[in-house]
């Protein structure tokens, strides 16, 4: 029964790190991709950025608020504060599939040590 809770832990513990960061990406590159693609070629700056705003907006502590502008100005703000999400997004994004790699190595060996201890004993 321990094992099992144990088991169950790593797997949400998986979960967690890898899979969800990772179908997240791929889901948002897929989404994104044919914005970026211009005559044949992908702008992979602007897709970094599209695809990091959801991971990074909502970690913006300063927002810049359109106070006094035409709506020209207000949707330029809009747009300034979506870009430095972007790029902070992008950051978390690139950190976090780094992260996934090193969990899924970890697993991995931990799985054949696990395996190898099976066969001897």
């Amino acid at each position: 029964m321990i094992f099992m809770e144990a088991d169950e832990m790593r797997m949400s513990e998986f979960v967690k790190k890898v899979i969800a960061p990772v179908g997240a990406a791929v889901f948002l590159t897929a989404m994104f991709y044919p914005i970026c693609v211009e005559h044949g070629q992908c702008d992979y700056l602007k897709l970094w950025m599209f695809v990091g705003i959801p991971f990074g907006i909502h970690r913006m502590f300063l927002w810049i608020i359109p106070k006094g502008f035409d709506i020209g100005g207000t949707v330029g703000v809009l747009v300034f504060n979506l870009l430095i999400g972007g790029v902070m997004g992008g950051i978390i994004l690139t950190g976090r599939l780094v992260l996934a790699v090193f969990y899924l190595v970890k697993a991995v060996a931990a799985g054949v040590f696990r395996l190898a201890k099976i066969r001897t004993a």
